[in-house]
């Protein structure tokens, strides 16, 4: 067994049985500001769950608090039926690894090729060598740019560059990906192409994808339930198709209105 505890699927390997992520009552303050107030919330296991909420609302406090990256105030955050948020030392950083993170700004290192970039986490984890190669190759292989493996990033596009991130984000096994407003840099056939990648990825390395975001089109393109929040609190839940025939709170109707123009370009595309 390595000691990423990976086990074979096809080609590539898959993250364990992926686990309900909640959380309960939670409350995180800076300061004199609230950034999220009470927020209870259940992620099914295996879906690809939106996050959604204007600029301020409280998003990436959300995706922090839920990567164990911060800790609430009040309230509790479970993975399974273990308790997370009260985690530390080497019990924390062994629950992280089972964590994968894509961001806006790619997060790559400038001093490192393509192939160096992806086998990183795995240098970290302690992997041999050669498991590292074997294991970046496949990586390539399924985020479909094995001809980039020595390229320096100045040479790809944008949306060469998230497809190295994720190739990162997944070197570890991860059960969840967490997607901090991923495709927000990317033009729209970019943004389709990797929407199109990472539901593919979530198909055969069986994953939980959470996804932040402030577009109401990459709700619509990729996930099967959504939160709204409003001003550090769930101003709803429910499916994405309930969101759109029939939003119930205000935020959301005012999100989708602001929405409305691009959803119908998406439309004409399809």
């Amino acid at each position: 067994m390595s000691p990423l505890g990976l086990f074979s699927v096809g080609r590539y390997t898959a993250a364990a049985e992926p686990l309900v992520i909640t959380l309960k009552g939670v409350t995180k303050r800076y300061a004199m500001v609230t950034a999220l107030e009470e927020v209870d919330l259940a992620i099914p296991p295996g879906s690809i769950f939106g996050i959604i909420g204007k600029s301020g609302a409280g998003k990436s406090t959300l995706l922090r608090i839920m990567s164990l990256l911060e800790s609430p105030d009040r309230g509790e955050v479970y993975y399974g039926q273990e308790r997370v948020d009260t985690l530390w030392g080497a019990a924390l950083r062994e629950r992280q690894r089972n964590m994968g993170m894509i961001f806006q700004n790619f997060n790559l290192m400038a001093s490192r090729n393509v192939s160096g970039n992806i086998a990183y986490p795995l240098e970290i984890a302690g992997l041999h060598r050669g498991d590292i190669h074997e294991r970046v190759e496949e990586l390539l292989e399924l985020v479909d740019i094995t001809d980039k493996r020595k390229a320096r990033l100045r040479e790809l596009s944008g949306g060469q560059k998230q497809r190295v991130a994720i190739a990162r984000a997944l070197a570890v096994n991860p059960e969840v990906l967490f997607c901090d407003e991923a495709t927000s840099s990317l033009d729209p056939l970019t943004t389709r192409s990797i929407l199109s990648l990472i539901r593919e990825l979530r198909e055969k390395l069986r994953i939980t994808v959470v996804l932040i975001t402030h577009q109401m089109e990459v709700i619509r393109a990729i996930c099967e339930e959504v939160a709204v929040l409003n001003e550090g609190r769930v101003a709803e839940r429910g499916t994405v198709r309930d969101l759109f025939d029939n939003p119930r709170s205000a935020a959301a109707r005012e999100l989708l209105h602001g929405d409305v123009r691009g959803i119908e370009r998406s439309d004409a595309d399809e």
